[in-house]
């Protein structure tokens, strides 16, 4: 019997209370036959359609074999981060309203969250009060809204309307980046028509973070010219910070243009404990991050902030006959992203911050380091382990010696072995990194939910992997 729209709601309500019931005991990472998936699946689109409480349960049966456990407390690869069980309400609402979120006439409910959720967030990271805000997908989004706001300002600032006239024959922007600059940057430059491989690479220190000297260096042949300068809340590797304020001094006597990459790192602002790692964060001219990582809010939630509402809105804005906008007080939230149509944002944003306040956010990021923090101590304490670098957010990079010793080639070899001994296990799930031309595990805390028994077993099991074969 086909089920009422109540009735199959309620079936996927029960199969997704079961899934979240299963994520602390799940294996994270299962060994998947791809093409038996694949079989069950046919190529070809079906004549007649099929049962939609049939197909839920195909999807699900097929999902129950290949879903990564990415939102269980013991996931710790690409700084994903889970979701927080109010911010999967509110998005499951946001689905049922289904909410063209481009424009305020379409949903009005959305934009007022937009803009109070991005007031809170100016709020909890200490930006200007006059800051405008942009919910995009991730930090890519995010990264390529903020440096079109550049873009903008720096050639309005040369006698040129990019906007209208393209990039032939426009003043050459000068792009400075850290050595270690985030992949995200470059695609952005190279999507804004800025190029990735034109940028001037900024040295940096042993841990990733850009050097003052080293860009006031690069800053002084290109006197007079626009530029552009993207630094870094948390290196992706080491989770370590450029030194924000000092890099503002340097850029400020050459009217350069200061974005801030801060994908994850950014929410150490929302923490007394730990927002030293990003003083002289207000005095950047744009800001990008993730409300999917530290937030734990779910895919897709890229914020953009700029200090510059008029840069940012021209940079991204458009108008058309057929549109309806708000000429008022009201928000129309497609002017601050690179969409039109999209999903309605704002709603599991506002969700996730109401129910932590500004002490349940900081208390998630505190939680956060100190379980990376724990990890690190008790691996970096076992025989044959070694920390590269310094814990002062949620990255832990680990190499591991091979049983007898070995060269760096061999230690290489056994710390990818050990990364994949790891995943095939399930226990956690962690994922591997080159960092300065050697072979890492790279484990990344950031799940709302991971506590010391997580971190504990967790460690058992990699100090397992990383044992000789038995025999």
């Amino acid at each position: 019997m086909t089920l009422s729209t109540r009735e199959l709601l309620a079936d996927v309500a029960r199969r997704a209370a079961d899934f979240v019931d299963s994520l602390p005991e799940r294996p994270v990472g299962l060994p998947v036959q791809v093409d038996a998936m694949r079989a069950e699946l046919p190529a070809a689109l079906p004549e007649a359609g099929a049962d939609p409480a049939a197909v839920i349960a195909q999807l699900d049966a097929l999902a129950a074999r290949g879903v990564v456990a990415t939102a269980g407390p013991r996931f710790f690869g690409f700084v994903v981060g889970g979701t927080l069980p109010v911010a999967v309400a509110a998005d499951w609402l946001t689905s049922t309203w289904d909410q063209n979120a481009g424009l305020y006439v379409l949903s009005p409910a959305n934009a007022i969250c937009e803009e109070v959720a991005g007031g809170w967030l100016r709020q909890l990271f200490g930006l200007p009060a006059a800051a405008s805000v942009g919910f995009v997908t991730g930090c890519q989004a995010a990264n390529f809204s903020a440096l079109a706001a550049a873009r903008h300002a720096l050639l309005e600032r040369a006698g040129w309307d990019v906007e209208a006239r393209g990039l032939f024959g426009a003043p050459e922007i000068e792009v400075l980046v850290g050595d270690e600059a985030h992949v995200t940057i470059h695609t952005a430059l190279q999507m804004l028509g800025l190029g990735r491989d034109r940028v001037h690479r900024v040295a940096v220190d042993g841990q990733g973070r850009m050097r003052p000297d080293a860009l006031a260096a690069a800053l002084a042949p290109l006197a007079g010219r626009p530029i552009l300068v993207c630094a870094q809340a948390g290196n992706i590797n080491t989770g370590a910070f450029d030194p924000l304020a000092a890099i503002a001094e340097v850029v400020r006597p050459h009217g350069a243009w200061l974005h801030v990459d801060g994908a994850f790192g950014l929410w150490a602002a929302a923490s007394p404990q730990l927002a030293g790692h990003v003083a002289g964060l207000e005095r950047a001219d744009s800001w990008a991050t993730d409300a999917h990582k530290w937030l734990n809010a779910p895919y897709d939630s890229g914020l953009v902030f700029c200090a510059h509402p008029a840069a940012h809105r021209a940079a991204l804005s458009a108008t058309a006959s057929y549109l309806i906008q708000t000429e008022g007080a009201e928000r129309d939230p497609f002017e601050w992203t690179p969409e039109f149509s999209r999903r309605a944002r704002g709603f599991a944003v506002w969700a996730a911050l109401a129910s932590l306040g500004r002490q349940g956010v900081a208390a998630m990021i505190e939680r956060g380091v100190a379980m990376a923090q724990r990890f690190a101590a008790r691996l970096g304490a076992a025989p044959g382990v070694e920390v590269l670098n310094e814990v002062v957010l949620n990255q832990v990079l680990l190499r591991f010696a091979p049983p007898g010793g070995g060269d760096a080639a061999a230690t290489d070899a056994w710390t990818r072995e050990t990364i994949r001994r790891v995943q095939e296990d399930g226990t956690c799930w962690l994922s591997g990194t080159t960092w300065r031309g050697r072979a890492a595990m790279r484990i990344s805390v950031s799940n709302w939910s991971t506590r010391e028994a997580d971190v504990d077993r967790s460690v058992a099991a990699i100090l397992a992997a990383a044992r000789p074969p038995a025999g």
